[in-house]
C-alpha cells in the first residue's frame, strides 16, 4: 500500500513522462560512469577534487606537504627573476617549516629548513645552465666578510 504523499510523487512522475519533459536529457541512454566498479567510500571527494581540479597534496599531512615542498624547490625557483625574491621565497618556507618544527602534529617525519645560501648557489647554476652566455652578477662582500689578517702580519 503505498500512502497519500507516494501517489501524488507518482502522479506527478507519470504526467510529466506523459508530456514529454523526459525525453533527451543529457545522458540518456549511456550507462551509469563507476557501475562496474567496487564501492569506493571516498567517491565524493575524489570526483570533487578532479571537478575542481584540487591537487592531491592538499590531503597529506603537513609534515609531508613540507617534504614535497623542499623537494620541488629547484623547481619553483628556477622562475624567480632576482636572488632577492629566492631568498625571500625560501626564508617564508624556512618560516613554515620552523613553525611546524615548534609544534609538531601529524606522523613523525624529519623536516629541517633549507639552506638558503645552498639554495641560491643551485639557483645561479642553474640560471647559468639555462643561459651560458648570461652570467650572474658577483655579490658584494660584507665589510665583516673580509679575511682575518693573522697575528705575523700586522
Amino acid at each position: 500500500m503505498t500512502t497519500d504523499w507516494e501517489a501524488a510523487v507518482e502522479a506527478q512522475i507519470r504526467s510529466a513522462q506523459e508530456r514529454g519533459e523526459f525525453d533527451n536529457l543529457p545522458g540518456a541512454g549511456k550507462p551509469i560512469p563507476g557501475r562496474d566498479m567496487p564501492y569506493d567510500e571516498g567517491w565524493w571527494i575524489r570526483s570533487f577534487m578532479e571537478r575542481e581540479q584540487i591537487p592531491s597534496d592538499l590531503l597529506l599531512p603537513t609534515p609531508l606537504q613540507l617534504r614535497r615542498r623542499i623537494e620541488q624547490l629547484p623547481a619553483e625557483l628556477r622562475d624567480l627573476p632576482t636572488e632577492e625574491a629566492v631568498r625571500s621565497y625560501v626564508a617564508a618556507l624556512n618560516t613554515e617549516v620552523v613553525a611546524w618544527l615548534r609544534t609538531p602534529t601529524g606522523p613523525r617525519v624529519v623536516v629541517r629548513p633549507v639552506n638558503v645560501d645552498e639554495a641560491v648557489r643551485r639557483w645561479r647554476a642553474d640560471r647559468e645552465r639555462a643561459a651560458p652566455g648570461v652570467t650572474a652578477p658577483e655579490p658584494q662582500r660584507a665589510a665583516s666578510a673580509r679575511p682575518r689578517r693573522r697575528w705575523w702580519r700586522r
